[in-house]
């Protein structure tokens, strides 16, 4: 009985209450928890349950006590679309790139891990007539937009787009996958410009004026208009239906056609290309006739027959030309005087030429007839002015003061434009007509033109002027012979003879020309390992009068090159180096070795090419240091350079040295093709410092290798994980004296370090030791001292 008594207090068992579903059981001795069945996380994902210990007589002894399952996911579900076929529709030529449709799926794992992330994309595609794919779809939004513009509904308007999707991310083999089909339909595209839009010029209806519109697909579309080109006012707009306006008259002489685009956006976004607007302003008859002159002057000899063409009235029309609105015609309305007749002229209607109706023209009874002609198109009238000079006949020809004008000798150098000789004519006709204006023209001996006779339209004096330059070289003499005419044509019967007729001769002098390059800039290219005495270029320069000619260099800052002072030819005087100067560029000189004041340059410009001639080298120091203790996955990064010209991105290749304890020790591996990591291949390296041999190559023709040690610290750190060097341990404060001392030390130590910069090494432990030296210092001055 005792024994039972005893069981009865300390023996019990475990019972096991809450969301077990009749999976979670327990066993009621040991506490075992176990299956029952299987955990579904998409029916529950969490199981919260109670367990007690009761003692035999079934009496809760502890507890209760919870217990919570959470049932991890396992990729279980595959996704599923929400439809098991979409259907869609696209603008044939829409933008690329936009959506015009979704699709979507969803997974029943658990959204917060990689089971129930989806990737979307497209399998297959019927048909293809473009043979490429013509849509794309978003792996992550499922959004379906054309790959390009070439959709054309009368090629092919429905195409079959068999969609899957993935868990997983689609980065998995194991991945679970769905398929839909998608059928979409190319719909006809509204989007197109309108037709060209005609205007009238200077319309008085109420504006604005409604005279074209263009519509997006869908609703929604927010319309803009974009200039073509800067107008001092742009006259249309747009509303929000797509209809533009005209909002102001226009002016088809000012502009006559108006080219624009017209957008539609979504949000900022333009839906489709720009659609191109034109607006032809049409010509209306709003300008009047104007005279090109306020007063239209001819000349008409007394003796010129019936019929003949005095001259032409020359009016204008702003209006478009060759159209009804800017058609012309002529009138004579008034003749004043009316003597020896009223009509002694008539115009032609449409061009506007006066000729003689008869030939009854005395210039001692009338020497001039104003003329009033009326000008019209129909709508306006201008009245023009005309005023007709009878002059008399030319009987009488030009005579020259003398038919020989003797020498002239000028400098070859004279310039152009000067007078070099003064000629006279005179004519006995009535001044100032065109029986007694003289022209003088050189007849013989200026084949080049070299000369031009300018006349005094008061005096008839004429004013022989140089028209090129001349070279005495090329001709030092012209024997010229020059002609006075009238521009009236002679009376018949009297005609030019040797009195018209004068001569006279121009002797160039020579003039000492400096000599002349052949180019004012010369160039070469040449390779920078070319040996020296290599002939780079031979310049040429002429003197015009042959003389002979020394050639020498200057600003040859680096006596690089050297020339022949006879023959020009350009020599290399000394090694080239493309990473000192790529472009070298020197002055040549001729000079006339009669007469050095005569001379003239050149610039010559060599153009260095590269050649692998510099190993390759790090870009930065070779100090690196790793904290002791090494931690695993340390690494340190060095970068390569090469002062050889790099066409293309540098490609080096890093390795260390041959010995076998270096390897043992360190590896080092390549980040691109400039950069690379050296680390530590385990972690027993000892606390000292390390040399280790690297070697680098690039990749030139041929290649070259740069050998170099990398120094490197294995050091104990600070806490800004910096090699740390303790610092002696001084017994006592130091005195105000000691302090001062130590503190101008420091300074001078400073100076010294910022006029001989160190590795990025020693920089650092060099600033951590001055920083020890300062902690004894600070109960010495104020803080302020140390700031």
């Amino acid at each position: 009985s005792d024994s039972h008594s005893k069981c009865h207090e300390l023996c019990f068992y475990l019972r096991l209450s809450g969301e077990k579903d009749g999976v979670i059981e327990i066993t009621s001795r040991n506490g075992y928890l176990y299956l029952n069945g299987s955990l579904d996380r998409e029916s529950k994902a969490t199981h919260r349950l109670q367990v007690e210990a009761l003692n035999e007589a079934g009496v809760k002894v502890k507890g209760p006590y919870s217990i919570t399952i959470n049932v991890q996911d396992i990729n279980d579900n595959p996704p599923k679309f929400d439809k098991s076929k979409y259907y869609g529709a696209v603008w044939e030529n829409s933008r690329s790139g936009k959506p015009f449709m979704y699709v979507s799926a969803t997974d029943h794992d658990d959204p917060t891990t990689p089971n129930a992330q989806l990737s979307y994309s497209i399998l297959h595609h019927f048909p293809n007539p473009y043979n490429r794919m013509l849509f794309q779809i978003d792996n992550i939004t499922g959004a379906i937009s054309t790959r390009s513009r070439v959709l054309n509904r009368q090629k092919q308007d429905t195409f079959l787009l068999v969609v899957t999707v993935k868990d997983l991310a689609g980065m998995s083999e194991n991945a679970l996958t769905s398929n839909t089909d998608v059928e979409i339909t190319v719909k006809v595209n509204i989007w197109k410009a309108p037709p060209k839009v005609s205007i009238k010029e200077n319309s008085t209806e109420p504006h604005p004026i409604n005279i074209t519109q263009v519509h997006w697909n869908e609703p929604g579309a927010k319309y803009e208009l974009l200039q073509k080109e800067k107008l001092p006012r742009f006259p249309f707009t747009i509303d929000q239906n797509g209809t533009i306006y005209v909002t102001e008259p226009l002016d088809r002489e000012e502009k006559e056609l108006y080219s624009f685009f017209a957008t539609a956006k979504d949000g900022g976004e333009e839906l489709g290309r720009p659609l191109p607007i034109y607006v032809q302003v049409e010509d209306i008859n709003d300008n009047p006739p104007v005279c090109q002159n306020a007063l239209t002057i001819f000349e008409v000899q007394e003796n010129e027959g019936l019929g003949s063409n005095i001259g032409t009235l020359h009016a204008t029309d702003m209006d478009k030309e060759n159209t009804i609105n800017s058609r012309l015609q002529f009138r004579i309305v008034e003749q004043n005087p009316k003597i020896p007749s009223e009509n002694l002229f008539i115009i032609q209607q449409e061009a506007g030429t006066f000729q003689l109706s008869s030939s009854s023209l005395n210039k001692r009874v009338v020497s001039n007839y104003s003329v009033m002609v009326e000008v019209t198109d129909k709508v306006f009238t201008t009245l023009c002015d005309v005023k007709i000079n009878v002059i008399d006949i030319n009987d009488q020809i030009p005579i020259f003061e003398k038919s020989d004008y003797g020498k002239c000798t000028i400098l070859e150098d004279t310039p152009v434009g000067e007078v070099i000789l003064e000629i006279q004519a005179t004519d006995a006709d009535e001044p100032f007509t065109g029986s007694s204006q003289i022209i003088y023209q050189i007849e013989e001996g200026d084949q080049n033109k070299n000369f031009i006779i300018n006349t005094d339209p008061e005096t008839n004096r004429g004013f022989v002027k140089i028209n090129k330059v001349l070279d005495f070289e090329m001709s030092s003499t012209y024997n010229l012979t020059v002609k006075a005419t009238n521009p009236e044509p002679l009376v018949h019967g009297v005609q030019y003879n040797s009195s018209s007729i004068a001569y006279f001769r121009v002797v160039v002098a020579d003039v000492n020309e400096v000599p002349v390059f052949s180019k004012n800039t010369y160039i070469a290219p040449i390779l920078e390992d070319v040996s020296v005495g290599t002939l780079v270029m031979t310049v040429m320069a002429n003197d015009p009068e042959g003389d002979p000619i020394r050639y020498t260099l200057e600003s040859n800052k680096r006596n690089w090159l050297r020339i022949d002072e006879s023959s020009g030819a350009i020599y290399t005087a000394a090694p080239l180096d493309r990473e000192v100067e790529y472009e070298y560029k020197v002055q040549v000189t001729a000079t006339e070795q009669n007469k050095t004041s005569q001379r003239s340059t050149a610039v010559f410009i060599l153009y260095i090419k590269d050649v692998n001639d510099n190993p390759p080298r790090l870009a930065k120091g070779h100090h690196l240091f790793f904290c002791h203790p090494l931690r695993g996955g340390v690494r340190a990064e060095i970068q390569a350079t090469d002062d050889d010209e790099q066409l293309y991105s540098p490609e080096f290749t890093f390795s260390l040295g041959d010995s076998e304890n270096i390897k043992s020790d360190w590896e080092i591996s390549r980040i691109d093709g400039t950069h690379a990591y050296l680390s530590p291949k385990h972690t027993n390296l000892e606390e000292k410092y390390y040399s280790i041999p690297l070697i680098i190559n690039d990749n030139g023709k041929p290649p070259l290798e740069g050998n170099l040690n990398l120094q490197v610290n294995v050091c104990r750190c600070s806490d800004e994980q910096r090699c740390f060097i303790e610092v002696e341990k001084h017994s006592g404060m130091p005195s105000t004296g000691m302090a001062v001392g130590i503190l101008l030390g420091v300074l001078i130590f400073i100076g010294r370090m910022e006029k001989k910069p160190g590795s990025e090494f020693a920089t650092a432990r060099e600033t951590l030791y001055i920083r020890s030296m300062f902690k004894p210092l600070k109960s010495l001055f104020p803080c302020n001292t140390f700031i």
